[in-house]
């Protein structure tokens, strides 16, 4: 019987104890007591997704619950004589399944359960593994280059590694490799690695991002667009996954330089999907439908990226026409995952609209001397704690819900000349994608780990660099592109 980690024995008790404890701490004269109660579910909520003391789902509905009975019994803002009631309070905790945001993440579950269906998520990867070569460091770079392909048409990170880890699996088989093998290893953990590098150019890669720019529409009235954030963030990941294929080759040197009839394998495994097929092209011509109202989203017409990513879906699951049933799609759904979504944005939308958020980060700003720093190095101050609190989050989706709110407060707070809050809130996003070091950092690495070709100390040895090479590209970025771009002052 498999040993229950200390996480999960006592992250429930812990959690708990840390709402308790910020709710005993006196009330200060400036935060409401909704607010009060919100940090101490925030603690709540933080504990719980670090230590994993329950699963997300469930953590979902811990939330929901607390934020109705805490807050129901908390007075109202708008009439502070009466308490706003449970009803009210649960309209606050479900608000977030009524976003945009939530939709697209939806939606998106939806179009990554196509690719998995029609196998054409598969079929593109081993199309390119094919023709990349059967070299070391070219099968490097196709496994690299798949990441960012499939990053624009299955916009979940997890069904894409889902997707990769066979093929790659059965190409360590047939060349014959075993547990152990440093090849095996360095391949591994570039569909890890690569997969969350990919996340960060793309807007609708992760739904991390997602939930960054569902905050951003609704503290600062503004979107942004598909093209955007791509102009911005893809030419940080590109060098990015220059650094990685590097420090992959330099921490796990391959032991062979060309795998025999390593072509013939990857073709074998073409075979075996067949001609392609009918709901293949017609995912394929719905894929690519999306991606270019996606990418001409706010110039060649009015229609935002969730509405034409529901449309999408919808035609997907036309009866005759469509690719897939409601039966077959449901299976591949992760509704916890959309349920941590929902609540995740219901929590931080609370914590901004009661005042807890500007509270918070006042205080944080006087503690670190913020206000007179330069906006660059607020960036990089940011980025290191959001890099560090990432070590103990299983799931970035729950650090962008815990973490983007308290960002545009603090921004907010050191509000000044150079002070872009969209520009550097949506660059402090691309740090939440940095699950490089621990297997336990996203489910991606988890499912790369399961394999047993990769070791903890494998992540280590290749995330370390990299996230120092991500930190410091992301200050020469913010001195030099960001900054030209008008998003770092």
């Amino acid at each position: 019987m498999e040993k229950e980690s200390f996480g999960r024995r006592w992250g429930l008790a812990l959690a708990v104890c840390a709402m308790a404890a910020v709710w005993m701490l006196p009330l200060p004269a400036d935060l409401p007591v909704q607010g009060h109660r919100l940090l101490g579910i925030l603690g709540f909520a933080v504990v719980i997704w670090m230590t994993e003391g329950v699963s997300y789902p469930v953590s979902a509905f811990a939330v929901m619950t607390l934020m109705a009975f805490a807050l129901g019994m908390a007075p109202d803002p708008a009439h502070p004589e009466a308490l706003l009631g449970t009803g009210k309070a649960l309209s606050m905790a479900l608000s977030g399944f009524s976003t945009s945001a939530w939709a697209l993440v939806a939606g998106a579950m939806f179009l990554s359960a196509a690719m998995m269906i029609t196998g054409l998520d598969r079929r593109i990867a081993l199309l390119v593994m094919a023709r990349i070569g059967v070299r070391s460091d070219r099968l490097v770079i196709g496994v690299i280059f798949v990441g960012f392909l499939l990053s624009f048409f299955v916009p979940s990170t997890t069904a894409r590694v889902s997707c990769m880890v066979p093929i790659v699996a059965g190409i360590i088989r047939a060349f014959g490799l075993s547990i152990g093998s440093p090849f095996a290893g360095v391949l591994m953990m570039a569909v890890a690695q690569a997969d969350s590098l990919w996340n960060i150019s793309i807007k609708t890669a992760a739904a991390q991002n997602v939930v960054a720019v569902g905050f951003i529409q609704q503290v600062l009235g503004r979107d942004i667009s598909w093209m955007e954030w791509f102009l911005a963030a893809a030419p940080y990941a590109v060098v990015l996954s220059v650094v990685l294929y590097f420090i992959l080759l330099r921490a796990l040197p391959p032991e062979v330089k060309e795998l025999p009839g390593g072509r013939d394998a990857i073709r074998a495994m073409l075979r075996e999907l067949g001609p392609v097929t009918l709901p293949e092209k017609k995912l394929l011509l719905v894929s690519a439908a999306l991606l270019f109202f996606w990418v001409t989203e706010k110039k060649l017409h009015p229609f935002d990226t969730t509405t034409v990513t529901l449309a999408g879906i919808f035609l997907l699951m036309l009866p005759r026409w469509g690719v897939m049933t409601w039966q077959q799609a449901v299976p591949h759904i992760n509704w916890g995952t959309i349920a941590l979504f929902g609540v995740g944005i219901s929590l931080g939308s609370a914590i901004l609209k009661s005042g807890a958020a500007v509270w918070l980060a006042r205080y944080f700003v006087a503690l670190t001397g913020m206000e007179s720093m330069t906006p660059v190095m607020i960036v990089m101050v940011m980025a290191v704690f959001l890099t560090v609190i990432h070590l103990g989050f299983a799931s970035a989706t729950g650090l962008a819900a815990a973490m983007i709110p308290i960002v545009i407060a603090v921004l907010q707070s050191v509000d000044g000349p150079g002070i872009h809050i969209l520009g550097m809130t949506m660059i402090l996003q691309y740090t939440i994608c940095f699950g490089y070091i621990l297997p336990v950092n996203a489910p991606q690495n988890m499912i790369a780990y399961s394999t047993g070709y990769v070791t903890a100390g494998d992540f280590l040895r290749t995330g370390i660099p990299m996230t120092i090479a991500a930190l410091v590209l992301l200050w020469v970025f913010s001195l030099t592109y960001w900054h030209w771009l008008g998003y770092v002052g």
